[in-house]
């Protein structure tokens, strides 16, 4: 069985659980104090996981020193964080450890010119060891409840990769192997602005096949602009990719969707994600109109998205304009709405 290190406690608490019940010896670092102390107190990560007993095995602290301690270092840390806890716990990494980052959106990072990088990227600004990417289909509700899951790991290491699938897979998380990084961040980042959209859909009191629409059509504006990134295709028909997709856009464990209905009801968009919390399609629809921008990608739904967002267009207006574009023919030359 291997040492574990999870920085953060909201995601980082469920896969702390499921990884201590297979027998790994665990321990979960947060900054902060009265989160280490409210979970000691209750065993329980009342937020994410009501209900779900902590199990005394788990050791949480806030002395992120203790990563010296471990075989694997699991970074599950909203994203505008990822650099900052990197360049602290680095340090501290043993040599032989492999990082693995569950976290899903982008971050800019300062190397002359300011640039947006995946989170694989900030962390290996400042950690030197293997870096896989763990992602997929996952809400922590499930996982922390031993509810079956499917992920993938991806790295530019095959052996961390391996090493990876096979330690940390249980009989309630199966893990399969990919060798596209890039794809596996972007989908597991580029779905979460497509999930708002579905939210706001539902909120608007539309149907189902309204949600397919925007999730079908979200998928070939992420794959035309993943590509263009360097992803692989077939990389966004798996569960990093089409599998993330139905996952976080159908589901009100999710953040991203929960803060869509309210928008669809008639909340501002900043005040939706004040009530949610932590909404990373929020920020990310910026980053991929940048991206699609330096790109020359087309993006329709996601740019409705963020004129939602940050311009005050109401909804209804944006769904307008997208059922009014050219008519087109559905191909992969085209890749629009």
């Amino acid at each position: 069985m291997s040492n574990i290190f999870v920085l953060g406690c909201g995601f980082g608490t469920a896969l702390s659980v499921l990884w201590d019940k297979a027998g790994h010896k665990v321990t979960a670092y947060s900054k902060f104090a009265r989160e280490i102390e409210d979970i000691k107190r209750h065993r329980e990560q009342a937020k994410l996981l009501p209900g779900v007993r902590i199990p005394e095995s788990i050791d949480f602290t806030t002395d992120i020193t203790r990563a010296a301690e471990a075989d694997i270092i699991v970074f599950a840390v909203p994203s505008k964080f990822i650099g900052s806890v990197a360049e602290e716990v680095a340090p501290y990494i043993a040599k032989n450890a492999v990082a693995v980052s569950v976290s899903k959106g982008f971050a800019e990072c300062a190397c002359g010119d300011t640039i947006i990088c995946r989170l694989s990227e900030i962390i290996g600004i400042h950690v030197v060891n293997p870096i896989v990417v763990l992602t997929g289909p996952c809400h922590a509700e499930e996982v922390g409840r031993g509810i079956p899951t499917t992920v993938v790991a991806a790295g530019l290491d095959g052996n961390a990769a391996r090493y990876i699938q096979e330690t940390l897979q249980t009989p309630t998380f199966r893990v399969y192997m990919n060798d596209d990084i890039v794809g596996c961040e972007l989908g597991g980042a580029l779905k979460n602005p497509i999930a708002l959209c579905c939210g706001i859909t539902k909120g608007m009191g539309l149907g189902d096949n309204s949600s397919a629409a925007i999730m079908t059509r979200g998928l070939a504006e992420i794959k035309r602009l993943g590509t263009a990134l360097g992803a692989k295709w077939q990389t966004f028909t798996g569960l990093a990719g089409v599998g993330d997709l139905i996952v976080t856009c159908t589901s009100r464990h999710s953040r991203n969707f929960r803060a869509g209905l309210l928008i669809g009801e008639g909340v501002s968009a900043a005040e939706a994600v004040e009530q949610v919390g932590t909404v990373e399609g929020y920020e990310c629809v910026k980053t991929v109109l940048k991206l699609a921008r330096e790109k020359d990608v087309e993006v329709p739904i996601f740019a409705q998205l963020y004129k939602v967002c940050y311009e005050g267009l109401p909804p209804k207006e944006a769904l307008r304009v997208l059922m009014e574009r050219p008519q087109r023919h559905e191909s992969e030359e085209f890749w629009s709405f």
